[in-house]
């Protein structure tokens, strides 16, 4: 067994743990350019936190406003855990405590199956986004598998 915990993650005061997660995941082991990883969305999204027994931060996602989910992130050595589970969920459920009615994510393609798995349908063709192929994908709040 491998214990984690969820948080909902303040972007002024975890803003290193998130970033640290990013910078692993996306900037040193899938190449995306340091310029399109950070945007003005940081700031004003929910973010979550997973984090290990000891706090260490293993995972991290964000919902915007809109109800795009994104920068679902988990180190390596987590995954297959069920962390992304847990972050996703959590998402789910902030995104309905919001009020939201659609949850949309642009799905790295190998992650396809994970979102489906959740309800997520995918939406249009396959595109790039930093470089790495994306399927838009929508989940109607209230529809969602548990």
């Amino acid at each position: 067994m491998h214990p984690f915990t969820i948080q909902l993650a303040d972007w002024q005061t975890d803003n290193s743990a998130v970033r640290s997660i990013r910078e692993i995941v996306f900037i040193q082991e899938q190449h995306v350019p340091v310029d399109l990883e950070w945007d003005q969305f940081d700031e004003s999204c929910l973010h979550l936190l997973a984090l290990d027994a000891t706090n260490r931060p293993i995972g991290t996602a964000r919902l915007l406003q809109d109800g795009h989910i994104g920068r679902m992130a988990v180190l390596k050595e987590w995954r297959g855990l069920g962390v992304g589970t847990a972050l996703l969920k959590h998402l789910l459920s902030e995104a309905k405590t919001r009020g939201l009615a659609i949850a949309i994510v642009n799905a790295q393609t190998y992650a396809v199956d994970f979102y489906a798995r959740f309800g997520f349908q995918s939406k249009g063709d396959e595109f790039l986004d930093a470089g790495i192929p994306h399927v838009r994908m929508l989940l109607q709040l209230g529809e969602q598998a548990d």
